[in-house]
């Protein structure tokens, strides 16, 4: 048996090229790319993966991978993986924003704790509403719809040299509006609230000077937030599953679905 240098390189690219576009959006996508979930383990979905939908892609260009426009091809399969991983991953820092929002608000801004996302230090609240949210993204099939619409990216936006445009990138900055948006929804009725047990705390403050506000406000606002907190966690579904909706859409927008 003999096979020509085109045909091998045509073999090499049909698995390459969506091995990186789904290596990048593992990375880059929340739940995947967790620092709990080692390398070892995002390479071996990603090889899977790229083996299943090798055979079901449209021909990849034959161009040798480590040649100029090879190189050119690959960078834009890591910036459309990217893309629809980072998209997922704003909707969970809408809520991380939320988080800091209501704990800043309730006096618990100094109460932090590593982000099992992230790998940073967020108040605990945030990453109290991280779990909640990465729970229910599980719960709504929310990894299995985000590989899906990244397989079905090879068919709607092939393997070529072009791919990610320069409007894609304003678009994607200006969906940043989005997020704060949804984080400011979120932390909106608490932050409210907080907001008018301050000014009734300096009332009494000025009313009644020998009483010791700190002692009295701190542990009042903290009891109130938590309230809130539980009173507005059952909207906090509808709210995620609205921000991931419009997340959902702007990826399919992006590869032109």
């Amino acid at each position: 048996m003999q096979f020509t240098t085109a045909e091998i390189t045509a073999w090499v690219g049909s698995f390459l090229w969506p091995f990186i576009r789904i290596s990048a959006m593992l990375i880059a996508a929340p739940l995947f790319g967790a620092g709990a979930v080692t390398v070892r383990i995002r390479l071996g979905l990603a090889f899977m993966l790229a083996l299943l939908v090798a055979p079901l892609i449209p021909t990849p260009p034959a161009v040798e991978p480590l040649g100029f426009n090879g190189l050119m091809i690959a960078a834009q399969q890591v910036l459309i993986g990217v893309v629809i991983g980072f998209m997922i991953q704003m909707v969970f820092s809408a809520l991380n924003q939320a988080g800091e929002n209501m704990a800043r608000a309730m006096g618990l801004g100094f109460a932090s704790m590593v982000d099992p996302q992230q790998g940073v230090q967020v108040p605990a609240l945030s990453s109290y509403l991280v779990m909640i949210t990465t729970l229910m993204f599980a719960a709504l099939n929310g990894h299995i719809a985000l590989i899906e619409l990244t397989l079905v990216s090879f068919q709607t936006l092939p393997i070529s040299a072009d791919g990610i445009t320069r409007q894609d990138f304003w678009n994607l900055v200006n969906w940043g509006s989005v997020m704060y948006m949804y984080a400011l929804l979120v932390a909106l009725p608490a932050v409210t609230s907080l907001l008018v047990v301050s000014i009734a705390l300096g009332v009494i403050s000025k009313a009644a000077p020998q009483l010791n506000i700190f002692a009295v406000g701190f542990p009042v606002k903290i009891m109130l937030g938590f309230t809130l907190l539980t009173i507005t966690l059952p909207v906090l579904l509808a709210q995620f599953i609205e921000l991931l909706a419009e997340a959902f859409e702007f990826i399919g927008q992006v590869t032109r679905r």
